[in-house]
């Protein structure tokens, strides 16, 4: 069986899984972020200018708040 685009997008169970527990993903995202800043400016600011990649979670913090 092959899921269309539209499915793939929509996912209730993990919606629901975010609702009750919070997203892992984005926050371990949010945290390897927060790594790689603080990264950089110990090392100079050398690697300070990577690009962003901003991540579209559906919701929740835009800032990690260093809790896992």
């Amino acid at each position: 069986m092959t899921r269309t685009s539209s499915e793939i997008d929509h996912l209730p169970i993990y919606e629901d899984l975010v609702q009750e527990r919070g997203d892992a993903v984005a926050e371990a995202q949010m945290a390897a972020q927060h790594t790689q800043h603080q990264a950089a400016e110990l090392l100079g600011g050398q690697h300070a200018h990577q690009p962003h990649r901003p991540t579209d979670s559906g919701g929740g913090s835009t800032e990690w708040n260093g809790r896992s």
